[in-house]
């Protein structure tokens, strides 16, 4: 009798995506399936649609379901904090979340938006930010996420503006003991020195409202990135070009190096992001 040692073996194909609300334009899906190609992880990537008051049943049932981790976006990082069991202490410092890794039951919750600027701006674009004039526009999640890790870089200063004071003053106080860092409203943003960079974190400006940049904040030697990206610039990237930056950058270079982050936590391998980058046609 001939016995076939031939074994059928299958690999199981475990699940992610991105909630948020809207979200048909992430990319996320098409950078981590890139991801999982470069490093043979099984997985696949869903994109998942989340109003608001559904965000709870949403995440409890992926969980319930064997997802095994999810990218949370726009409106819900901040909100999405009540439902995790374990946060990582810069995911608490910024009281906002963008990955949430399920394992043992728990939900495990982490930010990993300020360290993807950071590798995107110090590596990719070679930025050197100790002893910057930092101008962030915009006081909402985006913001908080990114506040910490630009400190943590040592600055001469880094301001936030906003529409409203109150709301720019209070994320100023929650991390005035990691640095130098202030807040204003966008009609009185102090130009009393030039600004070596200008982050925007708002989405003004993107459903075709007068975006309210503060142009004199701009000089020539001023870098402008956009935590926001298109195919297309964006209504940020136009008008910094058009005050006169040094340059002008989206945030296609965050958006990859958060997700290898992400993908890390997930996978406990961070894929090359270089071959990414230029897969996608993005010039870091």
């Amino acid at each position: 009798m001939t016995v076939d040692s031939t074994a059928e073996t299958t690999t199981t194909i475990d699940r992610y995506g991105v909630m948020g609300y809207p979200v048909s334009h992430s990319r996320s899906p098409v950078i981590h399936r890139l991801f999982a190609l470069q490093t043979g992880e099984p997985l696949q990537y869903e994109l998942l649609q989340v109003s608001p008051e559904k965000l709870e049943v949403a995440v409890r049932q992926f969980q319930r379901t064997g997802g095994k981790g999810l990218n949370i976006t726009v409106p819900h990082k901040s909100e999405v904090t009540r439902l995790v069991d374990q946060m990582s202490e810069r995911a608490a410092t910024a009281g906002a979340v963008n990955t949430l890794v399920f394992k043992g039951g728990e939900v495990h919750g982490d930010n990993t938006d300020g360290i993807g600027l950071l590798r995107d701006l110090a590596v990719n674009l070679g930025l050197t930010l100790q002893d910057a004039n930092i101008l962030v526009l915009g006081a909402g999640g985006a913001t908080r996420g990114i506040i910490g890790p630009l400190l943590e870089m040592q600055p001469a200063s880094l301001r936030i503006a906003n529409r409203s004071l109150e709301k720019a003053q209070t994320l100023a106080d929650h991390f005035s003991r990691s640095g130098p860092v202030s807040a204003c409203q966008f009609s009185v943003v102090p130009v009393d020195k030039p600004y070596d960079l200008i982050i925007n974190a708002t989405s003004a400006g993107l459903k075709g409202e007068a975006p309210p940049y503060p142009s004199a904040a701009v000089s020539e030697a001023t870098f402008c990135y956009d935590l926001s990206y298109g195919l297309k610039p964006t209504p940020f990237s136009v008008w910094a070009r058009d005050a006169g930056a040094l340059q002008s950058v989206m945030g296609w270079g965050m958006l990859v190096e958060q997700a290898a982050e992400s993908f890390k936590l997930w996978r406990g391998v961070r894929p090359e992001t270089g071959p990414v980058l230029k897969q996608m046609s993005i010039t870091a």
